[in-house]
């Protein structure tokens, strides 16, 4: 096969690729989860469920792949927030970044939904999988900007020993697990902040706060404030 050839193959693979995974979304966003099946996502790129199978081996491969995708959006929409005050401290930098990251939740609540309500599938707890590599990219924007913080002015941290000994023993398996950008103790506040974050992103995108807050700007930001407070970026910017 000359390279020529191979390569207008691989153009039209990618081309359906594209289009396997935009017929996904399009499921997800008017249909919910439960419509996007290998037969249903089939038909909307006219061609057969098997034949689908030729570019993922079953459900949990689609699903994987197409989760992947949106990481890879939400990651470079939460960049390029990060990016556009490049010179700015780290802490205005990462408020960016947060802000970045629930704008694009609040105009994609289907994909964020998909990304983080569902339960990872075995297969894409790997850490060669294509879902995990482009999870741990998401992780990172935030976690490395909380690691610039940390490395240029350390911010306030609980008594490690104080805490409950499961607590510790995760907290340093987390460190670990990060190659040590944080020591245990930050990595407490790192997870607090995140914690804090997500939760209310999901009750916001699910609208759970609705019964109050129509609009939840304010609480967001006030959040950001707090947390703020927390990672003490007043003292960092001085």
């Amino acid at each position: 096969m000359s390279q020529k050839t191979g390569n207008r193959r691989e153009r039209l693979r990618r081309a359906t690729l594209e289009e396997i995974h935009a017929a996904a979304r399009k499921l997800l966003v008017e249909q919910g989860s439960a419509a996007v099946t290998v037969n249903a996502v089939a038909r909307q790129v006219g061609m057969s469920g098997p034949a689908l199978y030729h570019y993922y081996s079953g459900h949990d491969e689609l699903v994987g792949a197409v989760t992947a995708g949106f990481f890879r959006e939400l990651t470079a929409a939460v960049e390029q927030g990060r990016d556009a005050h490049a010179d700015a401290p780290t802490g205005e930098r990462l408020l960016a970044a947060c802000r970045a990251m629930r704008a694009w939740a609040v105009a994609h609540p289907a994909e964020f939904g998909w990304i983080f309500a569902n339960p990872v599938a075995p297969p894409d707890r790997r850490p060669d999988s294509s879902r995990h590599q482009a999870a741990l990219r998401f992780e990172y924007v935030l976690l490395d900007l909380v690691a610039e913080l940390w490395r240029t002015r350390k911010f306030p941290v609980p008594d490690l020993a104080a805490l409950p000994a499961s607590q510790r023993e995760q907290l340093i398996a987390y460190s670990e697990s990060i190659d040590g950008r944080l020591p245990p103790e930050a990595a407490h506040v790192f997870l607090s902040c995140w914690i804090r974050l997500y939760g209310l992103l999901c009750m916001e995108v699910l609208h759970q706060l609705d019964f109050a807050y129509t609009d939840a700007e304010p609480v967001f930001e006030e959040c950001l404030r707090d947390l703020a407070v927390t990672l003490d970026l007043a003292a960092t910017a001085d």
